[in-house]
């Protein structure tokens, strides 16, 4: 990912400095402005930054959340573990294995200390992996690391033939259950693993932290340029707080959720005779062995919740000065299967706060479809309407004008803009045909409208408020 984004600074105009390290920082009351203290790591140097805002993306370790003394929720952890990053070629294992995360249990077998079991995830395919090494509860790390001979032996058990493998390296992380308690203090702002630290279980990592980033770089834009209050980056932490609780809430319960699978298995007795008794009840044609066979189909059915969790994320919500629901009849609530399992299941919905759903468009005349999620986002607002709804699309023409903000408009529906080609839009979008969603550019649901109002002002009009609400300028 990093040559990527890396790139596509570069082109559009910024300096990335490499092996450069923020030292500290000092804000200046009387100009408003963030001094920051940086080092270069090669020449040792040290020079100052004036800058208006400060990013903390810095990591677990963050040096911006340490010294603005944010305060931090810490549940205790799951314990360390220890990733080996290993080149071997495992094609003759795993090619033909739908999957490139792949657990390794020996309950027969006696383990070391340090590597009780573990994952082998696919780094490069075939031939580059790493081992995660979970040690047992036993395990004292004070009592000294395990020697490169120690690991290498651990690794060919794992592997469990005698395919040449090379350790690249060796590291070990925390496994973190971990959230600030805010995001943001004045002008400066955490986001990341700086502000949310977890296992990586239901792959919430990356994706969180993007997440965190594309909220508040719109915001910072519009404020930056003008076009919103000051106001609206208070939104950042009020939104993405809530988010960076939830998901290190789950991604540690996914976590913990395998326990029922190691207990099944025969894990987690100490005693290799006892897990070697457990192995062989699996297999026997007995109650016993029916009922752990049970238990075991169980507890990998509910590891879905892990790895088909589609609502942890698509159901993330805001609520607050982001977003306008005075128009609402009702409160917000998950629906259909949402509301049985909000982590396992999602509903896509145009509540305001919630994510825009995804729907495929097309053209009278068929051409490559879009997706409503590419209609909108690119830096600019985006009202959607249908037919009846021209008066919204004007009212997005004026408004835009007004205020000097990006507004793009479209119709959706028979020989409009884009046709509803399958339906789907007409399924999802909570409005009527002459209604309009307004969508934020970050691509959630900022206000809908039912439907058209009596008359062409008076759509104006409440866009103009509703516009202005979102971005801070309500009161001013």
């Amino acid at each position: 990912m990093e040559p990527v984004l890396v790139r596509h600074a570069a082109l559009k105009g910024f300096k990335c400095r490499f092996h450069t390290t923020l030292v500290s920082f000092v804000n200046e009351e009387k100009t408003g402005s963030t001094i920051a203290t940086i080092r270069d790591e090669i020449s040792n140097h040290e020079y100052r930054i004036r800058t208006k805002y400060l990013l903390g993306a810095d990591g677990a370790r963050s040096q911006v959340v340490k010294q603005l003394d944010l305060p931090l929720a810490v549940l205790p952890g799951q314990g360390i573990a220890i990733n080996v990053l290993v080149k071997a070629d495992l094609s003759h294992l795993v090619k033909n294995r739908t999957g490139n995360l792949h657990w390794v249990m020996q309950p027969d077998r006696e383990h070391p200390k340090f590597g009780w079991m573990g994952v082998v995830r696919m780094v490069k395919p075939w031939n580059e992996w790493m081992f995660i090494l979970f040690p047992d509860r036993s395990y004292d790390r004070s009592q000294g690391k395990p020697s490169m001979e120690e690991y290498q032996k651990r690794v060919q058990e794992f592997i469990g033939d005698d395919t040449p493998a090379e350790i690249l390296d060796v590291s070990s992380w925390y496994v973190n259950e971990t959230v600030a308690e805010k995001y943001s203090e004045g002008n400066i702002f955490c986001l990341g693993d700086a502000v949310h630290r977890h296992p990586p279980f239901n792959g919430l990592g990356s994706n969180t932290c993007i997440q965190d980033a594309f909220n508040l770089a719109w915001k910072l834009a519009y404020v930056s340029k003008g076009l919103a209050s000051p106001s609206l980056l208070s939104t950042y932490s009020n939104e993405r707080q809530p988010v960076g609780h939830s998901v290190i809430t789950r991604a540690n319960q996914a976590f913990r959720d395998h326990l029922h699978v190691w207990d099944a298995l025969g894990m987690l007795p100490a005693d290799v005779s006892e897990r070697k008794q457990i192995l062989e009840e699996l297999k026997s044609a007995t109650p016993q062995g029916s009922n752990r066979r049970r238990a075991l189909r169980e507890a990998i059915k509910y590891t879905s919740h892990e790895f088909h969790g589609l609502g942890v994320e698509m159901n993330q919500h805001y609520e607050g000065q982001g977003v306008y629901t005075a128009d609402e009849a009702d409160p917000y609530r998950q629906f259909g299967q949402a509301a049985e399992d909000k982590i396992l299941y999602h509903e896509p919905n145009t509540y305001p706060g919630s994510r825009l759903p995804h729907v495929w468009l097309n053209k009278a005349t068929p051409e490559k479809p879009i997706s409503t999620i590419d209609l909108a986002g690119h830096g600019s607002f985006t009202l959607l309407t249908g037919i009846g709804g021209g008066v919204w699309k004007e009212a997005a023409g004026t408004v835009a004008k007004k205020l000097k903000i990006p507004i793009q408009a479209c119709s959706i529906g028979f020989r409009q803009d884009w046709e509803d080609v399958y339906f789907e839009w007409e399924s999802v979008r909570g409005v009527e045909e002459s209604g309009a969603v307004l969508v934020r550019p970050d691509r959630v649901v900022a206000w809908r409208a039912s439907e058209a109002l009596e008359d062409s002002e008076a759509c104006k009009e409440k866009l103009l408020a509703v516009v202005r609400s979102i971005l801070g300028f309500e009161d001013l």
